[in-house]
């Protein structure tokens, strides 16, 4: 009954739990329509209904259980106390060292970089050593030498060792105020950026302070994870009650898993030998000292702390070092090459340590603040700091750092920067990088691009305040300084304060329009381009100088606009490019040198040995292209021409070669490369300002600050920065080698040779070309069954004629954290992990990373000549492509082959014989007869040269190359009997045809392998089937002034259609074709033009005026003439010939009223015979239907015969009117006048008796014909003349054509 009661109880007690939390819900909303569940997923604590009230969530933030954690304060004065302590705190003592177990393990959880590895780990060894990879094992006998040069058979174990010797717990002594027991102690911070408890917070900003201050380049670090590691007390093995002689010393590893930093604190050193090495039983001393220092491991590299390490001199360990300003601190940098932090006292140290500064590289203007750590200073020491041939005074900043301010160096790339003490030699040395002032870092720039404008309202200047300094509230200075070279000397010159007193915050804004009264003068208002530079008014009272920030070349017609008009006139833009103009056509042309540019923008991709991406427009960069608009891409030459010039190339969207020939945008020749020409300091050959001065500022003269259409841009455009089209261009030879190791030679034959060793891909040594291209082979990792007999491309190394030797290797596997291969020019490793870094020039050669790579996995070297080497490394495997221009053709030997296009010779021997014949299958062959031959060692050979590889560690050639290695020569090897993880079917299907495939998956087992050789085969197939293939260009075709083009294409079947702008009007052949004979139609009408509506509206009816006066002119002459010569024959009295003519035409017989009366009329007035005489100058000439005079004496009666005498018949000048037949029939000489009277009198007589003759005529007598058109038709309306048969004697003079 009470077990009822009770359950009972229970349920009524649930149902009102239920019914309370039911009216809680239901009080949430209004409504019945909320969904709950949406509610709590899409929760928002300002809107959500199941969200507490706002009144509620005041009272739990006013209550402590609801507050978040505070981080601890740490007070300054605080933090300075704990910072005079040499040794960190420790407490954890690990009992599991001891004198019987040397050694635990240590898990990190967190990347630890060191020495370009990286680990997760760490043993803790009581000899005195952090330890990774493999444990140390056996103590090697002293002196110790790393890397171990017996590896890989021996180990060579990675590990960082502030005191590495046998090692044992010893005591304190009572006299020792720390009473902590001896032994080994381990401590382990993670997560700092995290901590808010008081030992989180000390041990965070400790740290912070400690690695900033101590190391130069750390300024800007932040700690996250930390290591530390404490022997204290520990004594020597084999001592001899030497228990209370110990050691205590500490060591602090500090990283943000990018950058690693170790520490190592001596607070006592009582011994520095063990037994074993040589020291005193008692004492620990003598013999051979512990080794201090860092060995990456795996046969790789070693840093050896000297003058300390394995040295007498190890003791003053305790009191030497200086970071921090305390004595026995010794900090290094160790992430990827250990750097030392410390100062040294020693005059012969400079021998064994490189001068450590940061940054390592700067501005060539000048200005960047060095820090220099190497020799320890002293406020009283005179410091001279050399860049290149540059000299500046250091500043004293402390023992173990001084200061220098990079003067202006006119040069770029690895300059040397040394140090020299109180005027004594420059020892100290080391590399510094000088970049050109357009690829270094924007430090100063503006916020928007209207500083190209001439009047632009304000402009928005930025600048990185911290590398000025760190305090926000100093004052700066901003100036604008000019640059051009009108001398043999390059002129930089101060030229006006913009702003001054401003805070240190970064941004600020001009306005132009403040500076348009300044007049600067004549000399000042020549720049046309030029910097701003900022720097501190007040400078910092501990350095007592300022850095310097400068901008990149910026135009200053924002500035000087106002004065060039004020003072040059309206056209100032127009005479400073018409200056030029003729400035440049004075100079020697240059573009004859430069290369051509590649058709489309995948082969300018693909000619590694004579492109780079442009900085000015890289589409995985600086995707602006301010100069190129509308292109995604650039490419400059990589080199200098011998005059120093360079050649860009810019492509479209489409990958199409964009021309200056249709429009501005296109690319330009340069006269002067961005990277200079030695020597560096003369007018034309600075680095990125001669290429200002020569190409880059003409474009603004000329065209953006005029019309595009205009003369002076047309010039530049087609003249002066014209792009050159492909027409012409021819893609480079290519071959590669990739896999276990298979080859594909110039000449597109493939082969698979898998020697050990160095051997020859290229070599060319002729009168044109000297090139070297070798190749280290390794043999593979051994696969499940043991060893793989098959060798792996590992590193490649390059030189053409005098260049520095450049060697690209693949690093180790725990080595590729952050760089993915090794980089090393003239024996030094470089860097390309910066974008103003990226492209690096060195002596002959250039060397650079595409700019989307940034684990340096991707690296090219190209040379003068235009060979380029292009090595590429994915998950481990590396391929090798070399590239070569035409020139190189039946000039190389070597494992690719001699490049004739020719397979049979590709197999040529060193010395020039032919080699095996053509059987690729052969592999032993292959191997033994051809590829064994071409291996190179130390040691210059004729015919194969000398290994270009760097040996490190004492090696050389010989520690790679093995005579007796036997690989597998079946092109299809076996799968191990008893290996079932894969089939010959299906490695087939994951290979397809691919032999090479085939081969390295059978080999070592591993699909990787495989996958990797058919994906680079299909590389440099496709490379050299597509993207190394020929394309036909028919060239530039220019687009009309004032107007444009449908396409900017070139090649065979392209169809260009011509428009013009508004308000033109286009003439000439307004479309072109292509034709696959690679040249434009020809333009029937002309090339197309555009040209104003009103000028083709006057031009039109100049034509039409043109015709109208073609026709009109002769017109009027003639009339002008007929009239004249009327006027002269009416004053003579004489008849008008032309009228005449023209009034008896063929027409004109037909219609009688137009020669009045009829002819049959007796009372027509009969027409005088001597003016139908005087018609015609010849017996054919006279006009239609006209009568002659030979038809008068034929028509004539018979007693009306005329007689004719030739004796009696005159010639006289044209123009004479008498009659040809004399009147004067006797013979009698009369007098002109009286001829004249006498003939005309007879010639009337004679014309009445014809006349009659005719009208009295038969009518049926025979029809005249036209004698003129010979048609043979009577003519109509003709008078019917009676012709009579007798034969008449008439003696015609054929000079005047008269009878």
């Amino acid at each position: 009954m009470r077990q009822l009661k009770l359950y009972a109880l229970v349920i009524i007690i649930a149902v009102l739990l239920t019914t309370v939390k039911a009216r809680d819900t239901s009080n949430i909303v209004q409504g019945d329509d909320v969904d709950v569940n949406g509610a709590k997923i899409n929760y928002d604590p300002e809107i959500s209904p199941l969200a507490t009230s706002r009144e509620k969530r005041q009272l739990q933030l006013n209550d402590p259980a609801y507050q978040p954690r505070q981080a601890y304060d740490l007070k300054k004065e605080e933090l300075e106390m704990i910072r005079k302590e040499k040794m960190y705190p420790f407490e954890d003592k690990v009992t599991e060292i001891n004198d019987n177990s040397a050694q635990v393990q240590k898990q990190l959880n967190f990347l630890l970089p060191f020495f370009g590895f990286g680990f997760n780990y760490t043993w803790l060894s009581i000899h005195g050593f952090l330890g990774f990879s493999d444990s140390m094992g056996s103590s090697p006998l002293p002196p110790l030498q790393f890397p171990v040069q017996t590896w890989p058979t021996d180990n060579d174990p990675s590990f960082i060792s502030p005191f590495y010797s046998r090692c044992r717990i010893g005591r304190y002594k009572e006299s020792d105020q720390d009473k902590r027991a001896s032994g080994v102690y381990f401590r382990l911070e993670r997560d700092l950026p995290a901590r808010y408890d008081e030992s989180g917070v000390k041990m965070r900003e400790r740290i912070k302070w400690d690695i900033r201050e101590a190391m130069v380049g750390a300024e800007n670090f932040f700690p996250k994870h930390a290591i530390i590691a404490t022997w204290k007390n520990v004594s020597f093995v084999g001592g001899f009650n030497a228990l209370e002689t110990t050691n205590t010393f500490q060591i602090v590893i500090v990283t943000d898993e990018v950058r690693t930093y170790a520490m190592f604190n001596y607070a006592h050193l009582g011994w520095s030998t063990h037994a074993e090495a040589g020291g005193d039983t008692n004492t620990g001393q003598g013999g051979v000292p512990a080794f201090v220092g860092f060995n990456a491991g795996n046969g790789t590299k070693a840093y050896e702390y000297k003058p300390y390490s394995q040295d007498m001199r190890i003791r003053d360990l305790t009191y030497k070092g200086y970071a921090n300003q305390i004595p026995g601190r010794h900090v290094f940098r160790i992430d990827e090459r250990v750097i030392s932090g410390n100062c040294f006292d020693d005059e012969t140290v400079y021998t064994s340590q490189p001068l450590v500064f940061a940054p390592e590289s700067g501005n060539m203007m000048g200005g960047m603040m060095v820090n220099v750590t190497g020799p320890c200073f002293s406020p009283d020491r005179r410091i001279i700091c050399r860049f290149d041939t540059q000299d500046v005074v250091g500043k004293y900043i402390d023992q173990n750092r001084a200061v220098c301010i990079m003067p202006r160096v006119y040069a770029t790339g690895y300059v040397d920067l040394t140090i020299s003490i109180d005027g004594g030699n420059f020892n100290w040395k080391g590399r510094f990088y000088v970049e050109s002032p357009q690829t270094a870092p924007e430090m100063v720039w503006f916020q928007t691009e209207n500083f190209h404008e001439l009047a632009p309202s304000e402009l928005r200047l930025r600048w990185d305040k911290t590398n000025l300094t760190v305090d926000e509230s100093a004052k700066v200075r901003i100036s604008v300084w000019g640059y051009r070279e009108d001398t043999v000397t390059p002129r930089l010159e101060y030229i006006d304060m913009l702003t001054e007193g401003v805070v240190n915050n970064g941004d600020i804004k001009i306005y132009p329009s403040d500076f348009v009264n300044r007049d600067n003068g004549p000399s000042h208002r020549q720049f046309t381009f030029g910097f701003i530079q900022i720097n501190l008014t007040t400078y910092d009272p501990k350095v007592g100088m300022s850095p310097i920030l400068w901008s990149r070349p910026i135009p200053l017609g924002w500035y000087f606009s106002p004065q060039w008009k004020r003072f040059e006139g309206d056209k100032w833009a127009h005479e400073r490019c018409n200056n030029w103009i003729n400035y440049d056509r004075q100079m020697q042309p240059f573009t004859y040198e430069l290369p051509i540019c590649p058709c489309m923008m995948h082969q300018a991709a693909s000619d590694k040995g004579r492109y780079v991406p442009d900085f000015e427009c890289d589409r995985y960069g600086n995707a602006k292209c301010e100069y190129h608009h509308g292109a995604i891409m650039c490419y400059r030459s990589g080199l200098s021409s011998r005059d120093g010039a360079g050649q860009q190339c810019c492509y479209d969207k489409d990958g199409l070669l964009m021309m200056t020939s249709d429009n501005k945008w296109g690319g330009n020749p340069g006269r002067s490369h961005n990277l200079g020409l030695m020597p560096w300091n003369e007018a034309g050959k600075v680095p990125s300002l001669s290429h200002w001065q020569m190409d880059v500022i003409p474009f603004y003269t000329c065209c953006l600050w005029q019309d595009e259409s205009s003369e002076d841009c047309e010039v530049f455009r087609f003249e002066r920065r014209a792009s050159q089209d492909c027409v012409g261009y021819q893609p480079p030879g290519a071959a590669a080698v990739f896999g276990d190791p298979h080859f594909y030679t110039f000449d597109n034959m493939t082969y698979t040779f898998n020697g050990k060793g160095e051997f020859v891909l290229v070599r060319a040594d002729t009168v044109r070309h000297k090139l070297d291209v070798q190749a280290r082979f390794e043999e593979i990792p051994n696969n499940i069954y043991g060893t793989a007999r098959a060798t792996v491309l590992t590193a490649v190394a390059a030189q053409e004629n005098t260049s520095v030797v450049v060697e690209v290797r693949i690093r180790p596997p725990y080595a590729q954290w952050r760089y993915r291969l090794d980089v090393i020019v003239d024996q030094r490793y470089v860097y390309f992990d910066t974008f103003s870094r990226h492209v690096q020039n060195f002596k002959g050669v250039t060397v650079y990373t595409p700019t989307s790579i940034l684990n340096q996995s991707h690296v090219i070297i190209m040379f003068q000549s235009g060979a380029g080497v292009e090595v590429v490394e994915n998950n481990r495997h590396m391929s090798a492509r070399v590239y070569l221009p035409l020139s190189y053709m039946n000039q190389t030997r070597g494992l690719f082959g001699n490049w004739s296009t020719d397979l049979y010779d590709d197999f040529t021997l060193p010395d020039g014989t032919p080699g095996p014949s053509l059987d690729v299958n052969n592999l032993e062959t292959l191997h033994n007869s051809f590829g064994m031959k071409w291996f190179v060692d130390d040691k210059s050979d004729p015919y194969r040269g000398k290994s270009l590889f760097y040996h490190e560690n004492g090696r050389s050639s010989n520690f790679f190359y093995d005579v007796t290695f036997q690989p597998i020569f079946d092109v299809r090897p076996l799968l191990p009997a008893n290996y079932t993880s894969v089939n010959s079917t299906q490695i087939e299907q994951t290979c397809g045809n691919s032999y090479q495939c085939y081969y390295d998956y059978a080999v070592s087992l591993n699909r990787q392998y495989a996958t990797y050789a058919k994906y680079y085969l299909d590389e440099i197939v496709n490379i050299k089937s597509n993207n190394l293939k020929t394309v036909i260009s028919c060239g530039a075709l220019p687009a009309p002034k004032n107007g444009r083009k449908s396409t900017f294409a070139y090649t065979p079947g392209t169809f260009v259609k011509f428009d013009c702008d508004p308000g033109y009007v286009i003439v000439g052949e307004d479309r072109r074709w292509c034709y696959a004979s690679a040249e434009w139609n020809w333009a029937l009408w002309g090339d197309a033009q555009c040209i104003p509506e009103k000028e083709y509206a006057a031009e039109k009816a100049g034509i039409i005026a043109g015709i109208v006066l073609a026709v009109l002119v002769p017109l009027m002459i003639l009339a002008y003439c007929c009239c004249r010569r009327q006027r002269r024959n009416h004053k003579k009295g004489l008849e008008n010939k032309t009228l005449k003519m023209l009034t008896t035409s063929r027409h004109s017989l037909n219609d009688s009223a137009s020669h009045g009366p009829s002819m049959n009329s007796a009372k027509s007035p009969i027409e005088p015979v001597w003016k139908k005489e005087n018609d015609s100058s010849s017996l054919f000439s006279s006009g239609i239907g006209s009568v002659t005079h030979m038809d008068s004496v034929r028509s004539s009666p018979p007693d009306q015969e005329v007689k004719t005498d030739a004796s009696s018949t005159s010639t006289f000048d044209r123009g004479s009117t008498h009659s040809p037949v004399s009147g004067n029939l006797s013979g009698n000489k009369t007098s002109p006048t009286e001829s004249m009277s006498n003939s005309s009198q007879s010639s009337r007589e004679k014309t009445t008796q014809a006349l009659a003759s005719i009208n009295g005529g038969q009518r049926n007598s025979r029809q005249r014909y036209d004698g003129i058109y010979y048609t043979h038709e009577p003519i109509r309306g003709a008078p019917v003349i009676d012709f009579k048969d007798d034969d008449i004697s008439v003696e015609i003079n054929h000079r005047n054509t008269e009878v």
